[in-house]
Parts: structure tokens; C-alpha cells; sequence
């Protein structure tokens, strides 16, 4: 990991004066009228096109129980994606491993590591990305459901790995195959300070969802920037933000399509989730008072708008965040739109000046 610099400028696609890379993160969204099947062909199809754009890497979370969300088994997905691809960085934003046994992760993405070396991000989480029940349905107990156990079944993650264990381990004579030997770059995912503080002592690279919890975003960052410790993956702390963005030929149009997402995030939010609906059923709902401050206030943190919009929210986001890279995550109805988002993300990245990209 120590090369994750170099493995991203193989890609190329970076914003601005320091040159921060852009990645994608999906989460093969169903549309209203549409199957999860096509869902998954969608995000397929959009990885090769981000591979093309230049983008440093294409990552795919992990959801349960919601129907407008098909991607609920990352390392499937992942391999597929891997499969269709051929240089662009293919990993999980995240899996939740809460929701898994140490000892599967490591073969499942051991083998994916195996098959794509140097390729395959290991991105964790410690939420369930999913209600109570759902998640108590993941497990065969109520055993762990708390995300506590989370920096036990970590270390046991990296034993799996590495075959290194405290003397005595209840695991230590358990191989992980084809895990050992196998360890792909490994992040952890935050929301809050708590894997902000983690990430920084493990000496590992962190990942930041801005794109749902922005209030966190400054203080998670510096609590990470705070507490890192060098380690044998990394030397100095590497800090990713991922942000929900819109971008279409005008602001008008990109707030239109931008309309589903929010639709679809607040029936989320209300228990009533379901596939994501058409910018025209956005557009026509009867919003209470308490509804539209609700999708305001969370649009506020987005970046929504034409590419000279985008290119300055992008740049004071990156700029405010001190961001090493920039993963960009894009919810609305129709792929097409979505697809056309990342083109113009890309144009505006590669029109970017050296000098000042808000301005030149």
C-alpha cells in the first residue's frame, strides 16, 4: 500500500493544483420500472466507461433489504466488475463487517486479490448498512450485532491475512485460503470520528462519506490526521471524501435529475424504501414543510449543477477537506444520465488549471 500514490496516477483523472484523483463509488441503483438485473449491468457498464474517463478506482457498496439498492453482495460484484475491466482499482465502499465472519472476507477477497493482483480494495465498514431486523437476519445469532466486536473481528481480518497471530490464538492453526498471502490494500469506512481514530493508529488509509454525513466530515478528518501512527502500509495519513454529485449541461437540469435521489433518501428515511423514482415523480410530489427541509438540508452538502458549478464546489470541498482523493458517488433515475454525470466530471477535471481551478 505503500504505492498508492503511483497506482493511481497509472489512471490519470486527477482535480486541481495538487492533483487529487477521482474515483467512483456506486451502488447499482434500481430504478422505478427497472430490475435489479439490468441494475447490476448498469454499474457494470459504468465501471468500463470510468475505466476509460481515467478514474483511479470503482468501488460498490454493501446494502440489504432496500429495493432501489441491487449491490448487497460486494466481492460477487466485484468480480464481475474485475472481470470486464483491465486496470482500474475495483474494490468495496464497503463491506460491513459486522455483518460477516473474518475468516469468509479474507477468502472471498483473498481470491479476488489472487485473481486481480494489486487490483482489489478491501473496504470496511462497522455499521450493518441496513435496519435492525435486516441485520439481525444476517447472522445466525444475536451474538456481535453490536458494532463493539468491531475492532476484534478486525484484528482477526489481518491474522487471516497474514498467518501472524498472539501466541496461544484460538485461530492461529486456521488457514485462510487463498487468503493468506493474499491481503489486498485494506481501508476502513467512517461516518463519525470513531474509524477516523482507528484508521489513524492502524496506520491504514480512510475513507470519509461525506455524502451522508457532512456535519462529521472536518472533525473525522482531523481526528484521523491526529492520531496516525506510520505503519507498514502506510507512512503518512491518506484521507479519501466521497461526495454525491449531480452534474448536467445546467444547474436547472442537474437539480431536476438530482430530485430522484432525494425522493428515494427520504422514503428511505421514513421506512417506506423503494426503487428510485423518475425525476418527473420528484418533481410533482407534494413535499410537506418538514419533507423539503429535510432534502435541503441534505442537497446542501451535495454537489448539483452545470460543470462550472461543479468545478468550483469540487474545488472548495477539496480544498476545505484537504482531501487526498476525491470518490464520487451519483444517484438518479435513468444510467444514462448518471453515465453522462461522470463524462462532464471528467471534462471538468481535465480542464482543471494547474494554477487555480476555481477561477482559470
Amino acid at each position: 500500500m505503500d504505492d498508492i500514490d503511483q497506482g493511481q496516477s497509472q489512471q490519470g483523472l486527477t482535480f486541481g493544483p495538487r492533483a487529487v484523483p477521482l474515483s467512483v463509488l456506486d451502488l447499482a441503483p434500481v430504478p422505478d420500472n427497472g430490475t435489479a438485473g439490468q441494475a447490476l449491468r448498469d454499474t457494470n457498464d459504468l465501471a468500463k466507461h470510468a475505466e476509460r474517463l481515467g478514474f483511479s478506482r470503482f468501488w460498490v457498496a454493501e446494502h440489504h433489504s432496500m429495493p432501489g439498492i441491487a449491490s448487497s453482495t460486494p466481492p460477487v460484484l466485484i468480480g464481475h466488475i474485475a472481470d470486464a475491466t483491465e486496470s482500474i482499482r475495483v474494490g468495496s465502499g464497503g463491506v460491513m463487517l459486522p455483518n460477516h465472519v473474518a475468516l469468509v472476507v479474507a477468502e472471498q477477497f483473498g481470491m479476488l486479490e489472487a485473481l486481480h493482483p494489486g487490483r482489489i480494495d478491501l473496504g470496511i465498514g462497522r455499521a450493518p448498512g441496513t435496519d435492525a431486523a435486516t441485520a439481525a437476519a444476517l447472522r445466525r445469532s444475536p451474538e456481535g450485532l453490536s458494532a463493539d466486536d468491531f475492532p476484534e473481528q478486525l484484528m482477526d481480518l489481518f491474522g487471516f491475512f497474514s498467518g501472524q497471530w498472539p501466541e496461544g490464538h484460538r485461530f492461529a492453526r486456521i488457514t485462510a485460503m487463498p487468503g493468506l498471502g493474499h491481503q489486498p490494500d485494506v481501508w476502513l469506512l467512517g461516518s463519525s470520528g470513531y474509524s477516523a481514530q482507528v484508521a489513524g493508529l492502524l496506520g491504514l488509509p480512510f475513507a470519509f462519506a461525506h455524502h451522508f454525513s457532512a456535519v462529521n466530515t472536518l472533525p473525522a478528518l482531523a481526528l484521523y490526521r491526529e492520531h496516525f501512527r506510520p505503519s507498514e502500509y502506510l507512512e503518512r495519513p491518506y484521507a479519501m471524501v466521497a461526495a454525491a454529485v449531480v452534474c448536467a449541461d445546467t444547474d436547472e437540469r442537474a437539480r431536476f435529475l438530482a430530485g430522484s435521489g432525494a425522493l428515494s433518501f427520504l422514503r428511505l428515511r421514513s421506512g417506506h424504501p423503494g426503487p428510485v423514482p423518475s425525476p418527473e415523480e420528484a418533481a410533482a410530489y407534494p413535499y410537506n414543510e418538514l419533507e423539503r427541509a429535510f432534502v435541503e438540508d441534505r442537497q446542501a452538502s451535495q454537489i448539483i449543477g452545470s460543470p462550472q458549478t461543479v468545478r468550483r464546489q469540487i474545488a472548495e470541498l477539496v480544498d476545505a477537506t484537504k482531501a487526498d482523493e476525491l470518490m464520487i458517488t451519483t444517484m438518479v433515475h435513468d444510467s444514462a444520465d448518471r453515465l453522462r454525470s461522470f463524462e462532464l466530471v471528467a471534462d471538468v477535471a481535465r480542464a482543471s488549471r494547474a494554477t487555480d481551478p476555481v477561477t482559470a
